[in-house]
Order: structure tokens, then C-alpha cells, then sequence
């Protein structure tokens, strides 16, 4: 069975920075640029959360927390919570 994507070129301008740094997560991770990039963009095209994720992110936005009181503007205690 061959299943076939078709793909199309596409020329982007990016910040030197920028491209510099998705190449060298690129090469960290054993993929070329253009795969790399291919699998951020469809995680954030696609990534949808479930609805666990989705209760939870509400709860937050709300000021509602699991457990202890959580600062949510405050490193220490988001780091103390996650138990780091």
C-alpha cells in the first residue's frame, strides 16, 4: 500500500537567530530542519487538548487549584508545587 503526502515548497523569512537556533535543536534531535520544523508546526497546528487538560486550564484561569494554594505569579511556589 503506498500513501503518498503531497508537499509543496514554500520560501519563509525567518530572524538569523532564529533559524540558527531550529537548526541546532534540529541537529540535537538526529532530524533535518525541515523535518524538525515540520513536526513543531503540526504539533501546534493540531495539538488539541483533552478534556482533562481543558477542565484543568479553565480551574487555573479561574484561580482554582488542586492542593495547596498555588501563586501563580510567583516562581517559588510554582516550582514548589510541581515539587522541584
Amino acid at each position: 500500500m503506498d500513501i503518498t503526502l503531497e508537499k509543496k515548497a514554500h520560501v519563509f523569512r525567518l530572524p538569523a537567530y532564529l533559524l540558527d537556533r531550529l537548526k541546532e535543536l534540529a541537529q540535537k534531535d538526529r532530524r533535518s530542519l525541515n523535518n524538525y520544523v515540520e513536526g513543531i508546526l503540526l504539533d501546534a497546528v493540531y495539538h488539541e487538548p483533552n478534556a482533562e487538560t481543558i477542565a484543568a486550564l479553565n480551574d487555573a484561569k479561574a484561580g482554582r487549584y488542586i492542593g495547596e494554594d498555588i501563586d501563580p505569579t510567583n516562581i517559588d511556589s510554582l516550582l514548589k508545587s510541581a515539587g522541584i
